[in-house]
């Protein structure tokens, strides 16, 4: 990353003359630098999708990865949520039952019960998944 902001400031140092144009690129290689740490944030953004993509593996165990599905056995959605888990971790603020619901609204809501229950939540399926 380093060079990518090297290599901006210096082209455009060459390409311009003058104490003004030093001082452009400066201000380039500023906004590269803010550019480079932009692009951090996305590798927060690919954490993120590695995160998505566990909830898919979860979801395939518990669902056949079917974020509609409503089976009539108490448990609902993707990640097969009951409707007391549900309406206690906020679901209803997005949908009356989580089949209802997006799948990423219902990632949200699974995001909050991990955090208060841990993976025991899907004792089997969290295991398949990877998250155990």
């Amino acid at each position: 990353m380093n060079s990518f902001i090297s290599a901006v400031s210096s082209r455009s140092a060459r390409s311009l003359r003058g104490t003004a144009g030093r001082k452009w690129a400066v201000r380039v290689g500023t906004t590269a630098g803010a550019v480079a740490l932009g692009v951090t944030g996305l590798a927060a953004t690919s954490a993120q999708a590695a995160d998505a993509s566990r909830w898919d593996r979860l979801a395939a165990c518990e669902s056949g990865g079917k974020w509609t599905t409503n089976t009539g056995n108490g448990f609902a959605g993707g990640l097969q949520f009951t409707p007391s888990t549900w309406k206690a971790y906020g679901g209803h603020s997005y949908a009356s039952a989580a089949h209802n619901a997006t799948k990423s609204e219902q990632i949200a809501v699974a995001e909050r019960v991990l955090a208060g229950q841990g993976p025991g939540a899907w004792p089997v399926c969290s295991k398949v998944a990877g998250m155990a």
